[in-house]
């Protein structure tokens, strides 16, 4: 079946188009009826108008509390706000999770779902001028197939087993199996220039297809990215320019947000919000996309914590609610489950199996054994991630465990998250439970049934997250049982221990208009413009 959609303007959607046009066949309904107009509300119309039509012009400061790390270019982490601001993506979700175009205009699923073809963009070039083909797409897949990329969704693009080219804008990718979330390795996979690509990894050339062009990149203290005249949407994008500053005080961010210099962020902490609430030119908007949950990890390997019973005491002894309240400002929703309420794995039992009873906690512990316990916890030395890692610490101390902070810088954190050289405890946040659910447990590095950072293992784990992942039905009644069947295992055996649900907190300038994030948090500003 070819689903094919025609190339609009991402921010009008055929829903929206349907409401206007219902509320001005009503207003024309109502001016027939009177007979006549105020001139007043022609005025005031008119400077509506004025208020809201895009204008061109004027460089974005977005301010970020940690630098670019371009050996993660091709793995998502808080780092990965600037992807779609170079690049493109196959395709792109809308509200409810269906796949939109991008730089594919429409595919075609092979009735078996073992391959699928992608028609492409005729109009789209690289920065330097090249013409993008199907040859990039190719690229783009077996990029992420190499396992030096550290990509997340690397199991998801080693299922396509093969490539036939059909021209310069059109490719099939063989499946060897069907596989639930290929739209998530389309959003994902940024479609990077192939003949440049180690530069890319070094931070010397960024060269893409997407509204924005590297003019700078200075490490310790940001990217600026200038407009990219040659982008394939017409008239896009509004701004001249981006600039990405490294802002690392949390004091710091917030007073450049409030005097100006910056006008917009992501990564206020939750302590810090109250700052920003009653600033007459500042909004704060939560993106409810459910990728950036608060968890504690377990090493498995690390005795005591071989045992499930220790680690379910430990799920028992925090207080989610309090770290919502106190630590996120209210942003966010206790979880003792990785999904958010948009997920169709999400249950309201999964989400407070696990809720503060620290008498509980103590009970378990002295069940397994350990009369003393101290352990280390690393965790991001960052404003918002310290304060998580403090209520953590608070909370396993009323039961018995002394836990040892250890506050590390950002990429080296997510570089031992990869590589599996966690300590006993570490807090840090995990996405891919937004999307497809399969996604966690076969790419999520503190998930993934293959290859998890806790150096957990299990066949039933394995099983059914491959049963769930292998299939097209991503929600039929036996795929909605996989997905209990995972939640049940990670909830029993707890080397994942989910704290709260947070999407993105966006504070931003009331001057700044049409900014958006993909499920990735990837920065989109194709339709962004300062007043």
């Amino acid at each position: 079946m070819t689903e094919q959609y025609p190339s609009t303007p991402p921010d009008v959607s055929r829903r929206g188009t349907l409401r206007a046009a219902g509320a001005g066949a009503l207003l024309l309904g109502l001016g027939g009826l009177t007979g006549c107009r105020s001139a007043v509300s022609d005025a005031n119309s008119s400077a509506e108008k004025s208020r809201s039509r895009p204008k061109r012009g004027g460089t974005l400061s977005v301010a970020i509390n940690t630098d670019f790390t371009p050996s993660l270019l091709f793995a998502q982490s808080s780092q990965s706000y600037q992807h779609r601001l170079l690049y493109n993506t196959l395709t792109r979700y809308d509200g409810d999770l269906k796949p939109q175009p991008e730089l594919a205009t429409s595919w075609d699923y092979a009735a078996d779902g073992r391959g699928i073809t992608l028609k492409l963009r005729e109009d789209v070039t690289y920065h330097d001028g090249r013409k993008f083909t199907a040859d990039d797409v190719i690229f783009a897949v077996k990029n992420l197939q190499n396992p030096v990329r550290a990509a997340q969704l690397r199991a998801t693009a080693l299922a396509v087993s093969g490539f036939e080219k059909r021209g310069d804008h059109e490719v099939v990718l063989e499946l060897a199996h069907p596989v639930a979330n290929l739209f998530d390795l389309f959003e994902f996979m940024i479609i990077t220039d192939r003949h440049s690509v180690e530069d890319a990894v070094k931070g010397t050339k960024l060269n893409g297809t997407g509204p924005f062009r590297l003019k700078k990149w200075s490490p310790g203290s940001g990217l600026s990215l200038v407009r990219n005249d040659a982008y394939w949407q017409p008239g896009r994008p509004y701004l001249d320019g981006v600039e990405l500053r490294v802002v690392a005080q949390a004091d710091a961010l917030v007073s450049s947000l409030r005097s100006g210099q910056s006008q917009l962020s992501y990564q206020v902490p939750g302590k810090s919000l109250a700052a920003v609430k009653g600033n007459p030119d500042l909004t704060i908007t939560s993106y409810d996309t459910g990728d950036g949950a608060a968890y504690v990890g377990v090493n498995t390997t690390v005795a005591p914590l071989d045992d499930k019973t220790v680690r379910q005491a430990i799920a028992w002894a925090l207080d989610r609610e309090r770290i919502v309240d106190q630590t996120l400002g209210g942003y966010g929703l206790a979880s003792a489950a990785p999904w958010p309420k948009s997920s169709p794995a999400f249950t309201e039992a999964g989400r407070t199996h696990y809720t503060h009873n620290p008498a509980k906690a103590r009970r378990l512990l002295k069940s397994a054994g350990p009369t003393e316990l101290r352990l280390p916890l690393l965790h991001l030395s960052l404003p918002g991630e310290t304060a998580i890692a403090e209520s953590v610490q608070y909370d396993l101390k009323q039961v018995g465990i002394a836990v040892e902070l250890q506050p590390t810088d950002p990429a080296t954190a997510q570089k031992k998250l990869i590589s599996q050289d966690m300590p006993a405890l570490w807090t840090m946040s995990h996405g891919f439970a937004q999307v497809q659910p399969s996604t966690l447990a076969v790419s999520a590095y503190p998930f993934n049934e293959a290859k998890n950072t806790s150096r957990y293992r299990s066949a039933t784990y394995t099983k059914v997250v491959r049963e769930a992942w292998t299939t097209r039905d991503t929600a039929g009644a036996a795929t909605n049982a996989q997905y209990r069947k995972i939640s049940g295992i990670l909830l029993d055996q707890a080397f994942i221990i989910d704290l709260a649900i947070r999407g993105r907190v966006q504070v931003a300038s009331k001057k700044l208009h049409g900014v958006t994030l993909n499920k990735f948090s990837y920065l989109n500003l194709d339709d962004a413009y300062l007043v």
